[in-house]
């Protein structure tokens, strides 16, 4: 990747953080209202409410892998995967910007997990 892609993708990445950070604000304040469950309806509130506890948890997730990407950047290691230590596919990146793993690792970790053997990333 060379250093112009790496400065967009950079930059895209620190978009998507300010993006990440403003819906867990707003998301967390939508949270903080009281579920009043109403008996006819089926306590609409309490679904609305799950649904946005699991946007939240993702969201929180997404925010951290995007961190981790921006410390690889600072320590030099953007690009690198952290499991095997080989270049990552410059186009995953450019899918993924915030991917601290190739193709090859993210698949065998997943494969694992399916079997029970690793928690997924």
């Amino acid at each position: 990747m060379n250093e112009q892609a790496r400065a967009e993708t950079i930059a895209r990445l620190e978009e998507e953080r300010a993006q990440t950070e403003e819906r867990l604000k707003s998301l967390r304040e939508a949270l903080k209202q009281e579920v009043e469950p109403a008996t006819d309806e089926g306590y609409p509130d309490i679904y609305e409410r799950e649904k946005n506890l699991a946007l939240l948890q993702r969201l929180e997730q997404k925010l951290e892998s995007i961190n981790r990407a921006l410390r690889l950047q600072q320590k030099g290691n953007y690009g690198i995967c952290e499991r095997c230590g080989q270049r990552i596919d410059p186009e995953r990146l450019a899918a993924l910007p915030d991917t601290t793993l190739c193709l090859k690792c993210k698949q065998d970790i997943e494969r694992l997990a399916r079997r029970g053997v690793v928690a997924a990333e």
